[in-house]
Parts: structure tokens; sequence; C-alpha cells
């Protein structure tokens, strides 16, 4: 029987989704549910964690943007953004001082006992917008692999895609989402080693020829390069699938997991951005790792597509928990922490990060807009030790999404631009908001300083 390439993707998509619905454990206690931990009290072990800190953030949408990045400006907008990856260093540093010399058990606790319960509700309220865009911008990938976008085939496999990965954390929560993290991880490694295998050949260019391919001029990627070294030091703080993991294992354990997690997620993401140089230099236009997948033929366009199920699943299992998570563990009084509530909330923000798919939102985006939203957390977390007054945190935080709003809505001042090309907005954007925002935390809180140094 001979199977065209869309009816053998269905059967891995069903095959791989019932898969960790299967293998998903049943977590019968809150400890379990939102905190991985085993009946016996054992904690994830160290490759459990690295896995799924990488896993979860080598997303569908990131692994495309890679590979698009590298078809328009080779090695120059991959390094771009991988760039992104030194996140997991600079949050494994900040948060190992939080907890080892702060003794904060979690970013909410460290928010409520600094700046208050106002403070908490409205970064909340940012890392919940963080989510939703997980859950669209990713399973937007996956569609397109089986059908033009808005075709009947490019929704139902998004919906179809989407309910596997509801169904396998309603059963096991977090628990589900480490565990199925750690296969996905290997899955995802073995097939980029093979990919790339493939790829070499067939492009018939040196290795040398892929980090030569570039151009290092701020319209050609380095703008985004400069966006993305701004935005380290406060985009991870807004993703709690990355700051949940923070505070799994001990402190030391855990600075070294996001250590060892930040050189695989860079080198991962370098190495897929390779498919979009590869695709540069066969003259392709387009979407990168699926042109790439048609030139090379049949099996390695499948690989592409296993590549994309599993990484994409990984992340929206990952942001399904953590806002079950942040909406239930994090917010609610202990005695209405319940499974049920846990399991609700997922059901919840399943169905509304779903709608967008329908909206035509644009995939980048979720990325970058996000990203510029939340400078404000920068001196906030670099700071944490300062004593700095309620004022500082929401004039530095509210800035940061001003900027934030500006760029999405397409009204920031090109007078600003201290660049050309594509994201000129981003980088004039992120460079003087971050000042913005450091100026607007630093001064209150040097004058609450110097107040008390008079009396």
């Amino acid at each position: 029987m001979n199977l065209d390439s869309t009816t053998i993707q269905w059967i891995i998509l069903l095959l791989l989704g019932g898969l960790f619905v299967w293998l998903a454990p049943l977590a019968k206690t809150k400890e379990a549910f939102f905190q991985a931990k085993q009946d016996s009290g054992k904690q994830p072990s160290f490759w459990i964690l690295t896995s799924s800190l990488v896993i979860s953030w080598i997303f569908a949408k990131s692994i495309t943007n890679a590979a698009n990045l590298g078809l328009s400006y080779g090695i120059v907008g991959g390094l771009a953004y991988s760039a992104y990856y030194l996140s997991f260093l600079a949050a494994g540093i900040i948060i190992f001082r939080l907890r080892s010399i702060g003794g904060f058990k979690s970013i909410h606790h460290f928010l409520q006992t600094k700046y208050g319960r106002s403070a908490v509700l409205l970064f909340s309220l940012l890392i919940g917008f963080r989510l939703f865009n997980e859950i669209w911008s990713n399973s937007m990938i996956i569609g397109s692999y089986f059908g033009d976008i808005g075709s009947t085939s490019y929704y139902v496999s998004i919906l179809v895609f989407t309910l596997l990965t509801l169904l396998y954390v309603l059963k096991g929560g977090l628990q589900s989402s480490l565990l199925t993290d750690f296969i996905q991880m290997i899955l995802f490694t073995a097939l980029l080693v093979i990919i790339l295998i493939l790829i070499f050949p067939a492009v018939n260019k040196p290795v040398g020829e892929y980090f030569n391919s570039g151009t290092w001029s701020l319209d050609q990627g380095v703008n985004l390069l400069l966006v993305a070294l701004l935005q380290v030091f406060s985009y991870p703080f807004h993703d709690p699938v990355l700051t949940d993991r923070a505070f799994i294992l001990p402190p030391k354990a855990t600075l070294k997991s996001f250590a060892v997690a930040t050189v695989i997620g860079f080198a991962c993401i370098l190495l897929f951005s390779f498919i979009g140089v590869a695709a540069k230099f066969l003259g392709a236009s387009g979407q990168a790792a699926v042109e790439i997948g048609k030139i090379l033929g049949v099996v390695p366009m499948l690989m592409l597509n296993l590549i994309m199920i599993t990484s994409a699943a990984s992340t929206i299992d990952s942001a399904i928990t953590s806002f079950s998570k942040l909406s239930v563990q994090d917010t609610l009084p202990q005695q209405k922490q319940t499974l049920k509530r846990g399991r609700i909330m997922m059901i919840i923000i399943t169905v509304v990060g779903t709608i967008p798919v329908f909206l035509d939102a644009e995939i980048l985006s979720a990325t970058t807009i996000s990203g510029t939203m939340v400078i404000g957390l920068a001196p906030i977390f670099l700071f944490w030790r300062m004593k700095a007054p309620k004022i500082s945190y929401f004039l530095s935080l509210f800035f940061g999404i001003m900027i934030g709003v500006l760029i999405a809505t397409g009204a920031y001042p090109k007078q600003l631009h201290i660049s050309t090309g594509k994201y000129a907005d981003l980088l004039s954007a992120n460079l003087y908001g971050t000042i913005g925002c450091f100026i607007l935390f630093l001064v209150p809180a040097l004058l609450s300083w110097g107040r008390k140094q008079k009396t």
C-alpha cells in the first residue's frame, strides 16, 4: 500500500500524540500535578530538568524562525535567534541568588515580599499573555505542514494536535510535561543530526561557508542580534515555563542545569538555522524548513515534520501546565488549590490560546513584541537586593509595556530609529526603552535612599 506524505504525517501525529497520552503518569496529588514530585517525594533528575528546559524553549516557532532567519540573513540570522538562549544563563544566576541569598521559593514569592499583591497581579497578567501566545504561535507551525493557511486540513491538524497535547497534560500535569520533554529532547537531537547529515551532501558546500554566509551589518540581521542581547536580562523572567523549573532542584544543581541548557539550546538553534542557510544556498524562498523538505524529498520532510511536532508539543504542554500553576497555585488561597481547578484552567487556556489561529496572527511577533513589553523586568531582577519603593517597580514595568504597545501598533516614531532595515524599530525601542526603564526604576530608589539617609 502506497501512502502519500500527508497521510504519513497524520499517522505520525496520531501515533506520537497517542504514545504521550499513554505514557503520561496520572497525577493524584497537588505536589505531583503542580511540582512534579513523585509519591516517594523524589525530585526529577538533573538531565530530566535540563532536557525539559532546552526542549520547552526549542519551540516550533523558534526553530521555524531560526531557519527563516538563516534563509534571510545567513549565519547572522541564526546567531541572532540563538542569542535569546543566553537567557538561561542570566536567569539561572539571578534565580540562584534569589534562592540561596534571598531564600525565596518562587518568583511570585519574591515579588509579593518586596512589592506587594498588586505587583504580583500585574506580573501574572504579563506572563499569562506570554503563555497565551505560546499556544497559538506554535500550533500554527504544525498546521503549515498539513496544508495551506486557511485550508480545512490546516485547521483540523491544529485542533487534533492541540487536543492530544491537552489530554496528556490533563492526565499528569507537570509530571507529564517533564517526562514527555525528556523523550522529545532525545527525538529532536537524533532527528536534527540525521537531517544535517542529509542536507550537507545535498547542498555540497563546505561547513565553513555556512559560517561565512551572512553580512555583519545592522540591516542584515545584526539589528535582531542586538535586540536579543538587550532582552536576555528581562525576557526569561516573563516565561514561567523557565522560571517554574528553576525552583524544582536544589539551587546549585539548578544553576548547573541552566548553564548546561544555555550551551545545548544555543547550539541546537544555531544548527537548525543551517537548514535555512542551506535553503539560501539552494535559492529557495518562503518558509525555509518546508522548502528544504520539498527540495530534499519525502524522508527529510517527514523528519522535519516530526521535529516540529515534538518541539511544538513540548512547548504547548509546558505553557498549559505553567498557566495552570500560575492561575491556581500561585494565585489562589491554599484551600482552593485543587487538582480539579488546575485541570479546568488547562482547558480554558488551551481553548482561548487557540483562537488567534483563526485570526491570521504573525508568528514572530509572539516573541519580539512580548519580549519588548517586559523590558521593564530587567532592573527589577538585576537590582533585586536594592531597597526600591513600589513606584520603582510600576514605573519600570509600565514604561516597558508602553514601548511594547507602540511597537505592536506600529506607532513607534521612526525619527528615533538608530539603524535601517528590518527590526530597526525593535532595536531602537529596546535600546531607548531599556535605558528609560533603568532610569525610572533607579531614580525613585535613590531618592528614597537619600531621604532615609537624611533622617
